[in-house]
């Protein structure tokens, strides 16, 4: 069975930053394409960065120039890192990966202090 176990969320002040870890278990396969989504408080989920397999990557306006999304294919790993956090970044954050199954991991609270 394919799971998705994310880690690395927290607390973090204003401008300051965090790396989530997504690690894929129970399978030694690579996913073709793996996300970063993140659900703002009272709001519909929405797509941070994608990574595909063979290195092509997408980050999302609101998140250029502060967010990177990396892969580590041999630890079939993917991360997201994001820099000069704001208060309106409070979300949980969720990965997904697709090969094309359809998997998502369990999410993970990133809150911004003022």
């Amino acid at each position: 069975q394919v799971q998705l176990v994310q880690s690395g969320g927290g607390l973090v002040q204003t401008g300051g930053s965090l790396r989530l870890s997504c690690a894929a278990n129970g399978s030694a396969t690579g996913f073709f394409v793996m996300a970063w989504y993140r659900q703002l408080p009272g709001q519909e989920r929405e797509l941070v960065a994608t990574a595909t397999s063979d290195g092509g990557y997408t980050i999302y306006e609101f998140a250029k120039g502060r967010f990177t999304i990396s892969r580590d294919n041999a630890k079939n790993t993917v991360y997201l890192q994001m820099n000069n956090l704001k208060p309106e970044d409070r979300a949980v954050y969720y990965c997904r990966g697709k090969r094309p199954g359809d998997y998502w991991g369990q999410g993970t609270q990133v809150t911004v202090s003022s």
